[in-house]
């Protein structure tokens, strides 16, 4: 399966692992991610304090880019996907604010491609078995939670998640590389976000709740699908060291692909310990 890509602004800097991590497992499935030409930054949360028909402008531009290449469109970044939903939203509702796309990019939008998640390319029909298939080392003994935060999955309608309160890709995916996925009742907290900037001892009274109720539960570790996410809970745990790992890194691993040690050199709670 060929796949566009949008790796949005992190994806060569910050989230580095992140990227290579799903180029990887994605190669070793099959599929090819061919990231979209000439694309730009998605406007983060910034851009809605700003201005509200940038805020979507800026994510509608990438999916009139996606568009014309006319394949399913991926963004891996949940921040960039929850723009690029909201801009898709904005079209499929139509009216004004859809006229005014139209008008400002030059371009119809003519609903032809999807948009996913790494959520939703996990939630697909026999993801599993595809991942269970290519395990070269089962990660027998790791007990792990899943972490979605707030922007994969919410708001429901703009995302088009079918159980924004309790999804289980994450886990699902978890426990087809081996991994034993444990239950807890903090996956669609709000890790902080970007209050990380502005309010630090806010955003580390968030992440280090977060690391300690994980702990409670019996994790060794807590997989995430969020370059915002993994930075914020990596960063500000405070009473505990869980290592926060990407779900890609994760399936990597099982997979054996090569090169991943080089990931866990990105990490401030080195993850090399959890595969010895």
């Amino acid at each position: 399966m060929e796949l566009s890509f949008y790796p949005g602004c992190t994806a060569h800097s910050t989230a580095w692992e992140f990227t290579k991590s799903t180029e990887a497992v994605f190669t070793a499935l099959g599929h090819e991610l061919k990231e979209i030409e000439d694309w730009n930054c998605c406007g983060g949360a910034s851009a809605k304090v700003v201005d509200k028909m940038l805020s979507l402008g800026l994510p509608a531009r990438n999916l009139l880019i996606a568009q014309r290449e006319g394949r399913t469109l991926i963004a891996p970044c949940a921040g960039c996907f929850n723009n690029v939903r909201r801009a898709l939203t904005a079209y499929e509702d139509g009216g004004e604010v859809a006229k005014a796309l139209e008008e400002a990019l030059g371009e119809k939008w003519k609903g032809e491609i999807e948009v996913w998640s790494l959520v939703d390319f996990f939630d697909r029909e026999g993801a599993m078995e595809e991942i269970a298939a290519r395990v070269k080392k089962p990660l027998s003994g790791l007990k792990v939670v899943a972490y979605y935060g707030c922007q994969m999955v919410r708001p429901p309608r703009v995302v088009g998640s079918s159980d924004w309160e309790n999804p289980t890709a994450l886990e699902r995916a978890a426990e087809a590389v081996g991994a034993t996925a444990l239950e807890w009742s903090y996956k669609v907290d709000c890790c902080g976000a970007d209050l990380g900037i502005s309010h630090g001892g806010h955003c580390a009274d968030i992440c280090t709740r977060l690391g300690e109720e994980a702990a409670k539960a019996g994790a060794d570790a807590i997989v995430v699908s969020c370059g915002l996410c993994q930075a914020n809970l990596d960063m500000r745990q405070s009473k505990t060291s869980l290592p926060v790992l990407y779900i890609t890194e994760l399936i990597g691993e099982a997979f054996q692909c090569e090169g991943r040690q080089k990931w866990w050199k990105k990490h401030l709670t080195d993850p090399s310990g959890l595969f010895k």
